[in-house]
């Protein structure tokens, strides 16, 4: 497989057969134009849209009813002559036409019914359609055999520089073809489990299909299944658990942060996806909201900032657009792009092929709330971390938490206990140590497990060695702590007060919670032994939800007794970021900080502001000697100031981004 190039576009184009004359405007030169004003050298293209329609002259599906040239050949040969690589776009997922032509080879509910996203089906059809509104396909049967052939007639047809499958691992299926498949298989049809893995057998075969075909016509050609690199949560976030994400060539993140969950949701993941050893591609969007949004723009320097993140956490940078179906390029998106390329162009060489270096490692628990909550938390107080591969060697952490819900194996915990044992430390939060039916602890937090709260919520009393910053007077949990019994070789961290009652309509204290009880419960809110420190509440839960500083501030207090030498350290606002990443072949490590404070404007964030901050102090401890700093762009150098194992130099200023090169 060839590098993965920084300046890319994912180009939608999802046409209704009711616009006329799609693609007619289309011009070789006005499209090279576009890629060239926007620093382009990578662009998703496409061969089948959601529609269900080619925009090829297909034999196999269906070409676009109001098409009538090789749209996608043109397009390919546009970019091929000007050195832009151009991987091509086909849905599996979701497909209109195919839906309607064919209504046996989609995905059906137990109920026989048809399963999909945002549908209502009583709607009439002058009903307004909601935003991603469709219909769920099958990869099974004839759709299976239409998918393959048309991939394959693709692959004869065109210099493919990669595909790019849309929509895969979706729903469970109860069609026909699936309930033979699985009487046949032995799974059990009335086992929503035994369903499940049956389906991911069955996304498995069609992704080794595809690839099967592509490498035989196009052996150096990307392949991505987009669906398969989904964290959190519904069942297509079950595909990581069940590693379809290994079929991929590279792996792609689409973040689209102003409505779909944040400007924190990328770096979680991106930590999590550098563990398979594979490039990362972030994607983000040129548009206001998300895909389908014509005339909606971004103001360039929302994407510079979101491009400077990408490069930040180890990712290449791909921003979505969608062309109009005149075919016509959109030259105000292209320069808007370009603003952010051009500074991609001038930073991607020190960021591409780089790989995170933190000696905190988070255990990934696959529950949402938890996992972002404490990711958070993290990236809030600029601690910066990896995320922990179970099957990987834990030495190289100095520190491990594990973030609040039960997600260990007897494997898992005895390699944690080993990892302890060996000189590690832990901080425990929640249920972390639980077993799975929650009866007793796997990890020796110098406690014996009770039982479930009693109440719905409690309050936390610090003692001195968590103070720092925290209220003297018990603070209200939202969520009340499991109850365990602390052994004599335990140091209690912080009592708990438990609420008088819970409220109900039978009693109740005022307008939200019941005060506290002025004793405290016989269960603390924590403790520690040794090099375990142990947390009750669910706190990244909490943080997730309630985003109480309070909380933020035990968790830092907390790790800080287990967890004092990072690799990279700085002082910036909350909304600030760090990120230390090593290049191993060029020797150096390069740390990146992040300033752009997102606004909150109806159901969008939005990055407007990027105010400078001056004089920013910055550490690193790396494990060779430091030879000479500098910033780029620029490579204006730095002084160092040695301390120990320590190096230390100051920033002169951050605008959105800054990354510092330490050559070793």
């Amino acid at each position: 497989m060839r590098p993965i190039l920084a300046r890319q576009v994912h180009l939608d184009f999802h046409t209704s057969e009711h616009i006329p004359d799609v693609g007619a405007r289309f011009d070789k030169r006005q499209w090279q134009e576009a890629l060239k004003l926007g620093r382009v050298n990578w662009i998703n293209i496409f061969a089948k849209c959601h529609h269900g329609w080619s925009y090829y002259p297909t034999r196999v599906g269906a070409m676009h009813p109001t098409l009538t040239f090789d749209l996608l050949g043109a397009q390919l040969e546009a970019c091929h002559e000007i050195g832009v690589r151009a991987p091509i776009y086909y849905t599996v997922g979701w497909s209109v036409h195919d839906a309607v032509t064919h209504p046996e080879w989609c995905v059906r509910r137990p109920d026989g019914g048809i399963a999909a996203t945002n549908w209502d089906d009583n709607a009439r059809p002058e009903d307004r359609k909601p935003y991603f509104s469709w219909q769920f396909m099958c990869p099974s049967g004839g759709y299976l055999d239409l998918m393959l052939r048309q991939t394959e007639e693709i692959c004869q047809r065109y210099p493919v520089d990669g595909l790019w499958y849309d929509i895969t691992g979706g729903p469970s299926c109860y069609c026909e073809n699936c309930r033979r498949g699985m009487m046949d298989g032995g799974y059990d049809v009335g086992d929503p489990e035994a369903v499940f893995q049956y389906g991911i057998a069955k996304w498995r075969h069609f992704m080794a299909e595809c690839k099967k075909i592509l490498y035989r016509y196009h052996p150096e050609a990307t392949v991505f299944f987009n669906g398969t690199t989904i964290l959190h949560p519904d069942a297509r976030g079950r595909n990581v658990r069940a590693r379809l994400f290994d079929a991929n060539t590279q792996q792609e993140l689409e973040d689209l942060p102003t409505t779909w969950g944040g400007y924190d949701k990328l770096p979680l993941r991106a930590k999590f996806f550098h563990n398979t050893g594979k490039p990362l591609i972030a994607m983000s969007g040129k548009f206001h909201t998300s895909w389908g949004e014509f005339g909606g723009f971004k103001h360039p320097d929302a994407l510079h900032f979101e491009a400077a993140a990408m490069l930040a956490f180890g990712a290449a940078c791909n921003f979505g657009d969608q062309l109009h179906p005149s075919g016509q390029m959109d030259m105000t998106t292209y320069a808007n792009i370009g603003h952010a390329f051009a500074y991609v162009e001038q930073i991607e060489t020190y960021c591409l092929n780089a790989v995170p270096v933190a000696n905190l490692g988070l255990w990934f628990s696959n529950s949402q709330a938890d996992d972002e909550g404490v990711a958070l938390m993290l990236l809030e107080t600029q601690t910066d971390f990896r995320v922990v591969d179970p099957a990987q060697t834990l030495s190289d952490y100095a520190a491990i938490i594990l973030p609040g819900a039960s997600c260990l194996s007897a494997d898992e915990a005895a390699k944690l206990n080993a990892y302890v044992a060996a000189g590690g430390s832990l901080l425990v939060l929640g249920e972390s140590a639980l077993d799975e039916t929650r009866t007793r602890f796997l990890l020796d937090v110098a406690a014996d497990y009770l039982g479930p709260a009693n109440y719905d919520d409690d309050f936390t009393v610090v003692g001195d060695a968590l103070q720092p910053s925290l209220p003297a007077s018990p603070f209200l949990n939202y969520e009340a702590a499991l109850r365990v019994q602390p052994r004599a070789s335990a140091e209690i961290l912080a009592t708990i007060r438990e609420p008088y009652f819970n409220r109900t309509y039978g009693r109740f204290c005022s307008h939200q919670n019941t005060p506290y009880r002025l004793e405290p419960a016989a269960h603390p809110a924590g403790l520690r032994a040794g090099r375990v420190v142990f947390l009750p509440h669910r706190l990244g839960r909490l943080y997730h939800q309630h985003g109480a500083r309070v909380h933020r501030d035990l968790f830092a207090n907390a790790l800080r007794l287990i967890y004092d030498r990072p690799l990279v350290q700085t002082q910036l606002p909350s909304a600030g970021r760090v990120s230390l990443m090593c290049q191993p072949d060029h020797h150096r490590y390069i740390a990146h900080l992040l300033y752009g404070p997102p606004l909150q404007r109806g159901r969008c964030l939005v990055i407007e502001d990027l105010p400078t901050l001056y004089d920013v102090p910055l550490t690193v401890r790396l494990p060779q000697p430091v030879r000479a700093a500098y910033l780029i762009p620029g490579q204006h150098p730095l002084s160092l100031t040695h301390t120990g194992d320590a190096v230390s130099v100051t920033v002169p200023q951050v605008q959105g981004h800054q990354a510092v090169v330490f050559e070793v």
